[in-house]
């Protein structure tokens, strides 16, 4: 694997932990900015709002420019914005300054994606977007926990130079060692790329991933009343199954790359069941720690294990669109994203209970397994016509 792919997963450590570690720093950015904890709150939905925007707009925009330059200057934006951020001394400039992060956050990924498939071969895509979506998960591991002990115990504003600290070394990695790739081709431009809009199977691709993105979230963002209020785990123990979930999202992260570029449909089904196991085991006998515990590690391998299968099968449907493809699987995976929580929180909202997440990361796991299968049926009534169409020549 080239060390260009390692660098690109190294950058998207230090985007995840900028996005994911707001949650832990709400408590003290609320009472140091003068604002309410739903207020603050909003800083997440934010940087989610810019993600889904900003990945297609960026990659259109950027069509023609180097990939390198591309993602330099993403980079110093994300890294400006940061610094910004710490300066602010009230909620509405921290507030813009969360937009655009995100939205540089998503054009990086966009970029990201389509210069890590460029650098190898077509059976490893698999591996090389799982070494990316790694980042991401090293950053919920590692990254997440440590903004948040540093912003509880030096401020928040410290945990946003931290990310500063970071987006630098990132930046100098991406200079020094990933190749110069042009952005498109001679043959690429914005028509080429939007045409990508009119496959119907690329929409599914994008609704599979919207829908397993939800299915984790759903559960995942409601984890610690979970297991405090249900399965009657100390709140010290939280963190630490926590990280357990991303130990196994690690797993198989890794797992699934591996099994993408081969079996991607056997490899998402396959995710998708365990998924619906653990889940059902959450839900039904949460109350037992023991089982709780097991079922999180089970849902952290499981819903990770699908992530590099769902963004080769987009990439797979996408054609000559290589840009825009991974413009569309950000925005799709932050719609998830959104979707999740809000679902989730529904459910509490009417009064059903913590497990009742559980049951709604079910329904949209078993939605998720009905558009794969949709899918899959597609695919193969249309590689069925493109066989008849060559023999009938």
């Amino acid at each position: 694997m080239p060390l260009a792919v390692a660098v690109l997963g190294l950058s998207v450590f230090a985007l995840g932990t900028s996005e994911f570690m707001i949650t832990g720093l709400l408590p003290g950015m609320a009472a140091d900015l003068g604002v309410g904890i739903p207020e603050a709150g909003l800083l997440i939905s934010a940087f989610a709002v810019g993600m889904v925007v900003g990945a297609p707009l960026l990659a259109i925009a950027t069509l023609r420019v180097p990939r390198r330059a591309t993602l330099m200057g993403l980079l110093v934006a994300f890294g400006i914005s940061h610094v910004v951020g710490a300066l602010a001394s009230g909620y509405a400039l921290l507030f813009v300054t969360r937009v655009v992060s995100a939205v540089a956050c998503a054009g990086f990924w966009a970029v990201a994606a389509a210069t890590a498939v460029a650098l190898v071969p077509a059976e490893r895509r698999g591996r090389a977007l799982a070494i990316l979506v790694g980042g991401l998960t090293v950053a919920n591991i590692a990254g997440v926990p440590a903004g948040t002990f540093l912003g509880q115990h030096a401020g928040w504003r410290a945990a946003f130079w931290a990310v500063t600290v970071l987006t630098v070394v990132a930046l100098i990695g991406v200079f020094a060692l990933v190749p110069e790739t042009q952005n498109g081709d001679d043959k690429t431009n914005v028509a080429t790329e939007l045409r990508l809009y009119r496959r119907g199977r690329f929409w599914l691709a994008l609704g599979v991933i919207a829908l397993a993105q939800a299915m984790i979230f759903a559960t995942f963002s409601y984890l610690a009343p979970l297991l405090t209020e249900v399965s009657g785990l100390p709140e010290s123990w939280v963190p630490g199954v926590l990280s357990l979930f991303g130990l196994g999202a690690l797993i198989g992260i890794t797992v699934g790359g591996r099994l993408a570029d081969a079996k991607p449909f056997l490899t998402l089904y396959g995710g998708l069941a365990l998924a619906l196991l653990a889940l059902v085991l959450l839900a039904i006998a949460g109350s037992a720690a023991s089982v709780a515990i097991l079922a999180v590690f089970l849902f952290g391998v499981a819903g990770f294990g699908v992530n590099p299968a769902l963004n080769v099968r987009a990439f797979a449907v996408a054609g000559n669109a290589p840009t825009l493809v991974g413009a569309s699987t950000t925005a799709a995976f932050n719609v998830g994203n959104t979707l999740g929580p809000w679902l989730g929180g529904e459910a509490i909202d009417a009064r059903l209970g913590y497990p009742s997440v559980a049951w709604v990361s079910v329904g949209l796991g078993v939605a998720t397994v009905l558009v794969l299968t949709l899918a899959a049926g597609v695919q193969r009534t249309d590689n069925t016509r493109l066989i008849r169409e060559t023999v009938s020549q």
